[in-house]
């Protein structure tokens, strides 16, 4: 159960608890956008490696097409009471060259390992270069917890 009490957390409160979303949670969607066809969103699992975080999706998908093209992406965990936006760039690896430290940590998380799996897949390793977190109105100020890669809080 949440504690519904509006209590305003501070920087540093932020970003451990920010931190310790990344680390735990499952899903995030991620928004990609094609320069002539516009956005695009899906959810895929993740995996935050304490620097970057780690997706990955059939080779031939929207997503990759897209990420190749622009590779400014955003991404969001899915819960709107309790924001965590993260916008950064994309790079793409296909499955025999993603490292394998990044790979090894996917496949433990979910169960799954792309790079054995029947058809072609890559993996999008997104840098966070801004973070963004809040829980309501109360904290719409000071929601900025990373800016061009480094952390304010």
């Amino acid at each position: 159960m949440r504690n519904t009490e509006i209590v305003r957390r501070e920087g540093p409160e932020r970003r451990r608890e920010t931190l310790e979303r990344l680390d735990r949670e499952r899903d995030i969607w991620l928004s990609t956008a094609h320069p002539e066809h516009g956005p695009h969103q899906l959810p895929l699992w993740f995996r935050w490696d304490g620097r970057a975080l780690w997706m990955c999706t059939g080779e031939s998908s929207v997503t990759v097409r897209n990420a190749r093209k622009e590779p400014r992406v955003r991404l969001s965990l899915p819960d709107t009471s309790d924001v965590v936006l993260v916008q950064g760039e994309a790079e793409c690896f296909p499955a025999r060259e993603v490292p394998q430290d990044a790979a090894d940590g996917f496949a433990a998380k979910f169960g799954w390992d792309p790079r054995k799996a029947d058809g072609s897949y890559v993996y999008l390793r997104v840098t966070p270069r801004t973070v963004r977190a809040w829980r309501g109105e109360h904290e719409l100020n000071g929601r900025v917890l990373m800016r061009d890669g480094a952390w304010l809080a």
